[in-house]
C-alpha cells in the first residue's frame, strides 16, 4: 500500500502544439519527485482519444519522431473523482489524485480540457475555464486589459478575410505589422508582413488555423517574459528575456533550431524597470482570470515603456522554457515548482467544493 498522490499527466491532445505538449510532458514526468508522487502517463491522440502511456515512449520522443502509444485506451469518468476506466478491460480501473494537464493549445488550453476535468470532479493544476478561454483568446484578453489600462499594442480583429483591405489595415496599423490566429500558441501561424506583397499569404495562413485572426501593429523593443505563480494571492518571478536570431520568435527558433533564439536570465534590467514589470504581470493574471500558473509577455521599449504582448496559462515545461528557468532563479527547484503546482491545486479544489450546489427553498 503507499500513501503517494497519483499525478495524471495529460498531454499531447489535438491541437498543432501536439509535439510541444509531449516535450513538456516528458520534463514535468522527470521532474515529478517519485519519492512522493506517483505518475499516471495519459497521452491524447489528435483524434482525442485516451491512451494511458508508458514512461519509455515518453522519454524517447523526438521533434523528429513520431510518439510510439502502446498503451490501452482508456475514459475518465465523469463524477469519478479521477477514476480512469479501460475500455477494453471495463473493471479495470485507476483513481487519480490530481491532474497536471501539459495541454498546449486547442483543446487543452482553451478551456475544454478543464471544463471536462471540473465536470470529473478531479483537481487540476492551472487556471480553470474562464481564465484558460481568456487567455487563449488574444482579442478578448486584450480587450480586459485595455479596459483595466493595462497597455497592450494596437490590433485588429476579422473573422472574415473578404472585409480585409491592405490599405485600411497599414493606414491603422503602419508597416511592419503581425498577423496571427486569434487562439493559438508557440508562434504557429504567426507571419511578420513587411509589404503587400506579403500580406495576403500571411492572412491566409492565419486563417488555416484559426476562424478569427489578429492583424497587430510592430512594436520595437525588446521580449521580456515574468512567470507567475498563485491563486488569490500570485507572485511573479524573476524576469527573462528573449533574443531571437530569426526574423521573430517563432516555432522553428523556439523548438527546431538549437541556436534559434538566446535566453536571458535575468534579464538585464533596472530595479525600477523589473518591479513595474513583476506588478503588471501579476496584474495581468488576477484581470484575465488566472489560478495556478501563468507566463506573461512584454515588450520593453527604449523609451520604458512596458506594453503586454500575451499570457500563457500553460506556458511550455521544455528543456528550454522561461517558466521553470525564472522560478529556479528564486530559489525554486523544477521539483519543488511541480509540487507547488499540484498543492495549489489541491486548495483551489478543496475551497470549491465548500460551495453549495443545493438550493434550499
Amino acid at each position: 500500500m503507499t500513501n503517494k498522490l497519483k499525478i495524471g499527466i495529460l498531454f499531447g491532445g489535438k491541437s498543432v502544439e501536439h509535439e510541444v505538449s509531449i516535450h513538456s510532458a516528458k520534463n514535468v514526468f522527470l521532474a515529478l519527485d517519485k519519492k512522493k508522487y506517483q505518475p499516471v502517463l495519459i497521452y491524447i491522440d489528435k483524434n482525442n482519444h485516451w491512451f494511458l502511456a508508458d514512461k519509455k515512449s515518453l522519454i524517447n520522443f523526438t521533434y523528429h519522431s513520431k510518439f510510439k502509444n502502446t498503451g490501452a485506451e482508456v475514459v475518465l469518468i465523469p463524477g469519478g473523482e479521477g477514476k480512469i476506466v479501460n475500455l477494453a478491460k471495463p473493471k479495470q480501473k485507476i483513481k487519480v489524485d490530481v491532474i497536471f494537464p501539459v495541454l498546449h493549445g486547442t483543446f487543452g488550453e482553451d478551456g475544454t480540457a478543464q471544463g471536462f476535468l471540473k465536470l470529473a470532479n478531479v483537481p487540476f493544476v492551472g487556471a480553470g475555464v474562464l481564465g484558460s478561454a481568456i487567455g487563449m483568446d488574444k482579442e478578448i484578453a486584450k480587450r480586459l486589459l485595455r479596459e483595466a489600462k493595462i497597455p497592450v499594442s494596437n490590433s485588429l480583429v476579422f473573422t472574415d478575410i473578404k472585409k480585409i483591405k491592405f490599405n485600411n489595415v497599414i493606414k491603422k496599423l503602419g508597416l511592419p505589422l503581425f498577423i496571427k490566429p486569434a487562439t493559438l500558441g508557440s508562434s504557429v501561424g504567426i507571419s511578420k508582413v513587411k509589404n503587400q506583397k506579403e500580406f495576403l499569404p500571411a492572412v491566409k495562413k492565419a486563417f488555416q488555423y484559426d476562424n478569427k485572426i489578429l492583424i497587430e501593429e510592430f512594436i520595437r523593443g525588446r521580449e521580456i517574459e515574468c512567470a507567475v505563480l498563485g491563486n488569490k494571492d500570485p507572485k511573479a518571478s524573476a524576469i527573462g528575456e528573449i533574443i531571437s536570431n530569426h526574423e521573430f520568435y517563432s516555432y522553428e527558433a523556439k523548438y527546431l533550431d538549437e541556436n534559434g533564439a538566446r535566453l536571458i536570465a535575468p534579464a538585464e534590467l533596472s530595479k525600477n524597470v523589473a518591479d513595474k514589470i513583476k506588478k503588471m504581470a501579476v496584474e495581468t493574471f488576477k484581470i484575465l482570470s488566472c489560478e495556478g500558473m501563468a507566463r506573461v509577455d512584454f515588450f520593453l521599449k527604449k523609451n520604458g515603456g512596458v506594453v503586454v504582448n500575451e499570457i500563457n496559462t500553460i506556458p511550455g515545461f521544455t528543456q528550454i522554457s522561461m517558466y521553470p528557468k525564472l522560478w529556479q532563479l528564486k530559489g525554486i527547484k523544477y521539483p519543488d515548482l511541480i509540487e507547488k503546482l499540484i498543492k495549489l491545486a489541491l486548495e483551489r479544489f478543496n475551497q470549491e467544493k465548500k460551495l453549495e450546489t443545493n438550493f434550499k427553498i
